[in-house]
């Protein structure tokens, strides 16, 4: 009946915001001439419920018009969990069941010119919105199709994440003048610390008069510079073609004259390329790592630069390694869902010496009480010379906590 009343070559000629209230009307007619009696707020949600599953993903379109949701999991289509302020919660939307779980899995893969099926059970994918999409089907998924839905990131400054309490204000100097000596900084954290929030928010010091480019699986950073370049790599199409790797881009990039790098996350042999490039001019450059500490991360940096299929052995990437990174910023997130800085870490070792980590920055929690509720305090520690001289050489103002504070930064080896 809705197909009779839509015209759909003068539907596809309308902009988004356009066609829904077009549709809307036209649903709207149509519930008046043939439906049952309603209230104005049963009809409202009808021709809702009816216009997401025409022209959006049905009963997920609610949760994602919910700002305060910052990730969706569709496990079956009868369980349904999304994230708030950092903790999990089950909703009460549901499919009808897997059939209508399938249409809108089909919704989304066709926007990108995707499939899944059996012979392609695993695909990602982004929303027209910019969110982030996984989905996997039976038979690699036991419990039936499952999508997994994650939201833009909110864009948030230095100075914004410090009245959050995410970082205290001499870190935020500190980092900022690292930024400014064109220091090469690894942001590292587990999943949903907030890696990509706070890289965005890092790049917010580069100099507007530097050229940059980006590079991610999925553009999500918004720099707000004047002369940035944005690429995104490229999955293979239905016949496994046509792929370009964030390895293949960031090789592009060293040819494209960039004052700075910023890639969205290492995961692979382009770790060794980005090392490469911050080792031969290209100082100031900016990534992401998954890793459970500041430790972990030079090391996990170390595993993914041998997965290149350049031959290169493990003493050859450290002293890769040593002589490219300068920080470390590690991310926690907390059973309270408080995302923060748990360690400002400097690389102190040098050349092919077993890597060595100086704190300059640190969260110190308290115990855990029965609220699960995360407190503690931040410490500055005095940074390492060579670090305190380069920012002086750069101009760089440092703030007085990591001069005076608490002597010498503790080192430890990274094992």
């Amino acid at each position: 009946m809705l197909l009779e009343e839509v015209d759909l070559d003068e539907l596809s000629q309308l902009n988004a915001s356009q066609r829904r209230a077009r549709l809307e009307r036209i649903v709207g007619h149509l519930i008046t001439r043939d439906g049952p009696m309603l209230s104005t707020l049963e009809r409202a949600a009808l021709i809702r419920q009816i216009v997401d599953e025409a022209l959006g993903l049905g009963i997920l379109e609610p949760l994602l018009a919910d700002e305060s949701v910052t990730e969706i999991m569709v496990n079956g289509p009868h369980s349904i969990f999304v994230e708030r302020d950092g903790r999990l919660e089950r909703v009460e939307a549901r499919f009808a069941d897997e059939a209508q779980m399938y249409q809108t899995i089909d919704r989304i893969v066709a926007a990108v010119n995707r499939r899944v099926d059996e012979s392609s059970p695993m695909v990602d994918a982004r929303l027209p919105g910019g969110e982030r999409v996984n989905v996997i089907i039976p038979p690699l998924s036991l419990s039936g199709p499952v999508i997994t839905i994650r939201r833009f990131p909110t864009t948030y400054t230095l100075d914004e994440l410090v009245a959050m309490g995410s970082v205290d204000a001499p870190a935020r100097a500190l980092l900022a003048a690292a930024v400014t000596a064109r220091c090469n900084v690894i942001i590292s954290g587990g999943t949903g610390t907030g890696k990509t929030t706070f890289l965005n928010a890092l790049s917010g010091c580069i100099d507007a008069t530097e050229r940059i480019v980006t590079i991610e699986d999925s553009a999500e950073l918004q720099l707000q510079q004047p002369h940035v370049v944005s690429l995104e790599s490229r999955p293979p199409n239905v016949e496994s073609e046509g792929e370009v790797t964030i390895r293949d881009l960031v090789r592009n990039a060293l040819r494209m004259r960039p004052d700075r790098i910023v890639v969205g996350e290492v995961r692979g042999g382009e770790t060794l390329d980005m090392l490469q490039a911050m080792n031969t001019g290209h100082e100031g450059s900016l990534t992401t790592v998954h890793a459970n500490s500041a430790e972990d991360a030079v090391i996990r940096l170390e595993t993914l630069a041998s997965m290149s299929d350049l031959p290169i052995t493990f003493e050859a990437l450290r002293d890769q390694i040593n002589s490219a990174l300068n920080l470390i910023v590690h991310l926690s997130r907390g059973p309270d869902g408080s995302r923060r800085v748990a360690e400002i870490a400097v690389v102190a070792s040098r050349r092919r010496e077993r890597f060595r980590l100086a704190t300059v920055f640190d969260f110190d929690a308290d115990p855990l009480a029965s609220d699960r509720v995360v407190t503690g305090r931040f410490r500055h520690f005095r940074l390492p010379e060579g670090l305190e001289r380069r920012l002086r050489l750069a101009g760089a103002a440092i703030p007085h906590p990591f001069l005076y504070e608490r002597g010498q930064a503790p080192e430890r080896e990274a094992e």
